[in-house]
């Protein structure tokens, strides 16, 4: 009896636990993804909250590291992963880009951006596409940003990505957790409880490993340590020759 009470407790039950591992299984093959994306039911106000929190700061800190990421190297295009609420959009620079995609799986979050961002429609275009299954749609374009939105893709349907959108630079912020929970305490916390049914752990090496198979190589790393413990890391790659 008192191995099934630890059993439960930890796991809630062995249905519970089944049906996220195949909910994990669904979106990681790219399956009929008959589980709705948990990212579609959460509102843009509650995630913006959260991520701007003092306790958390990353909604502050991506939005620097995206300046950077939008005028270090030579491109004319961009294509920006996981969008949102368009965070960052202001550090366009509508004279060296003509074209800067948007991309999200929530609708509601590029109507939202679109109406944020009215000042660089010529150059802003937001496009609705579920990556697991969708990513043929994409365009092709010089630089590819991915800013906390592999652990929710994993490394496989991100290198298909790439190999659609066959970038000149990619540039990725991928978060290290020290501890076993990947979203920060919160008032907003149960906002995210179904994330953990399509999230991956992420590290350093098997993202360069992965980009290593598809002929990127690491050019640069940066670190930003934020105030919960847990830090961005930029890595960015360039397309060997």
């Amino acid at each position: 009896m008192k191995q099934k009470r630890i059993c439960l407790c930890k796991n809630y039950t062995l249905l519970s636990v089944l049906l996220r591992v195949e909910s994990i299984r669904e979106f990681e093959v790219g399956g009929d993804n008959i589980m709705n994306n948990p990212w579609k039911d959460i509102s843009l106000s509650d995630y913006e909250r959260h991520m701007a929190l003092d306790s958390v700061q990353q909604l502050q800190a991506m939005n620097q590291m995206m300046k950077g990421q939008l005028n270090q190297y030579d491109i004319q295009s961009a294509m920006i992963l996981g969008i949102a609420g368009g965070n960052g959009l202001e550090h366009v620079d509508t004279e060296k880009l003509n074209k800067v995609y948007g991309v999200d799986i929530n609708q509601e979050y590029l109507t939202i951006t679109k109406k944020r961002y009215e000042n660089i429609s010529d150059t802003l275009e937001c496009l609705c596409v579920d990556l697991i299954s969708e990513a043929e749609k994409l365009p092709q374009v010089d630089m590819l940003i991915a800013n906390l939105l592999i652990e929710y893709i994993g490394y496989e349907c991100f290198k298909k990505v790439v190999t659609v959108t066959k970038p000149i630079y990619v540039s990725c912020i991928i978060q290290i957790n020290v501890d076993d929970s990947f979203v920060s305490d919160s008032p907003y916390l149960h906002a995210f409880d179904g994330l953990e049914t399509v999230h991956h752990q992420m590290a350093e090496q098997e993202l360069q490993n992965s980009m290593n198979e598809i002929d990127y190589q690491l050019i640069q790393m940066l670190e930003h340590q934020l105030p919960n413990g847990k830090k961005l890391v930029q890595l960015d790659f360039y397309k060997k020759q």
